[in-house]
């Protein structure tokens, strides 16, 4: 049986080395920081059962330590304790989803219950949020032949390269090959390489020394590290400058990395998974990507269907998302009309499952009665045949003025997304990001 492990958070010595005693003696595996950012990212880097953190951190108090927990993993149980805390730190701790809130110093009473819950509980429910939260809905033989083919091969050491259309569910299957492999306890760390600006991506795939460059204060671990004996997925990896796409080809061959500023390799073990959006062979053709890193990540190439070219399973899906949204919203909607369900199957879904879930998330919100209606899901009519010329489309305004309007649309769609938005319009952050700027030093120069 697997032993439980505890992250102990405290500042003081003395108080770390008493808990982590007696925590030890109790049977338990036990790690440790001294402050709330080398806690976060080992929480990130690793599976734990339970955090003690003390509330007064350096560089991140515990109050926001908690927060950012549960931004990452909200199923994980968190415990602050302080000898100087006030009742409104632990109401706000408790309104956070803290545990616990509890006053130092800890007793070995105390201890003793904290030790208790964590044998009596098997996060069981935590668990299963987290199991749902990534689980593949399908009925599709397509899907259930690539399921199996993924299950087959979660064991390999073997780079694996997903391809799909934005929203099939890249990421999903990712997840999907990790939990089935050997390295499921161990860390699973995504990278999406289309939003962060290519000067920060190299320090954050590899890390950095203090002071390689300006605002390198401290050290920092990479991805790759983080990853180690786990699995990283580097999301959207045509997005990679190419430069950079030669340093990650000299990883996968000599499995070792370099710090920037570093003086020497460090090795890592770590199963790599790449995604993409794009077409990859015309990256190449246009030399935007480079053969040998290609051939390099696919030695097991996964492609995913469109959600057009599996509409078996969209009444599945799309029932899915109302069980969802309902517990989630606080809503009793029992399903769709034949008429809103007809109408779901003829979309031509450039959205994928996202755009799906998107689009019954909306109509649970805005739902009056029993059933979603046709009209609730608000969509612009029903898909109509591209080759109808009594529906030829001719544009009344300017090319560039329908370009803003849809990219504003998108952002207001996804709440300000930017990646999403990006998704959804079939261009890449970088592009959006470009675009964004242009309108800003338009309106600055009026």
């Amino acid at each position: 049986m697997r032993r439980k492990k505890v992250l102990l958070v405290d500042k003081d010595g003395r108080d770390q080395a008493k808990i982590s005693k007696f925590l030890l003696e109790s049977g338990f595996r036990v790690s440790t920081a001294g402050d709330g950012l080398s806690a976060f990212e080992e929480i990130v880097g690793d599976h734990h059962d339970l955090v003690i953190a003390e509330l007064d951190l350096p560089q991140l108090n515990g109050l926001d330590l908690l927060k950012r927990i549960k931004g990452v993993k909200s199923s994980l149980p968190v415990i602050l304790i302080s000898a100087n805390a006030r009742v409104g730190d632990a109401v706000t701790a408790m309104k956070l989803g803290a545990h616990d809130f509890l006053s130092k110093p800890l007793t070995y009473k105390m201890l003793g219950l904290i030790t208790s819950h964590l044998n009596h509980s098997e996060n069981g429910a935590g668990e299963g949020r987290q199991e749902e939260r990534f689980t593949i809905i399908t009925k599709n033989s397509e899907m259930n032949r690539l399921l199996k083919e993924a299950g087959e091969i979660a064991n390999s050491q073997a780079s694996i390269f997903i391809q799909g259309e934005s929203g099939t569910g890249k990421e999903l299957f990712a997840r999907y090959i990790h939990r089935k492999s050997g390295r499921k306890d161990r860390p699973f760390v995504a990278v999406n390489c289309a939003a962060l600006p290519e000067t920060l991506l190299e320090s954050e795939l590899f890390g950095h020394e203090k002071g390689a460059f300006t605002g390198a204060i401290t050290r920092k671990k990479g991805k790759f590290e983080i990853a180690n004996h786990g699995t990283i997925l580097l999301d959207e990896i045509s997005e990679m400058d190419f430069q950079l796409q030669s340093k990650l080809l000299r990883v996968l061959q000599e499995r070792e990395i370099d710090r920037v500023g570093g003086v020497g390799p460090i090795t890592v073990d770590v199963r790599v998974i790449a995604t993409t959006n794009r077409d990859i062979e015309i990256q190449m053709e246009e030399g935007k990507f480079r053969e040998d890193l290609y051939y390099r990540l696919n030695v097991i190439p996964i492609h995913l269907p469109p959600l057009r070219e599996r509409r078996d399973d969209i009444s599945l899906l799309a029932n899915y998302f109302i069980e969802k949204y309902n517990r989630l919203d606080e809503r009793d909607v029992k399903g769709l009309t034949k008429e809103a369900e007809d109408a779901l199957s003829q979309m031509p879904w450039k959205g994928n499952v996202r755009e799906l879930e998107n689009v019954i998330e909306r109509a649970i919100l805005m739902c009056k009665g029993d059933h979603i209606e046709e009209e609730g899901l608000l969509m612009k009519g029903k898909a109509k045949k591209q080759d109808d010329p009594g529906h030829l489309f001719m544009p009344t305004v300017p090319l560039k003025e329908m370009e803003k309007k849809a990219i504003f649309q998108a952002l207001d769609h996804t709440n300000g997304n930017r990646t999403h938005a990006a998704e959804i319009l079939g261009i890449s952050v970088r592009t959006l990001r470009n675009k964004m700027n242009d309108y800003r030093k338009t309106m600055e120069s009026l």
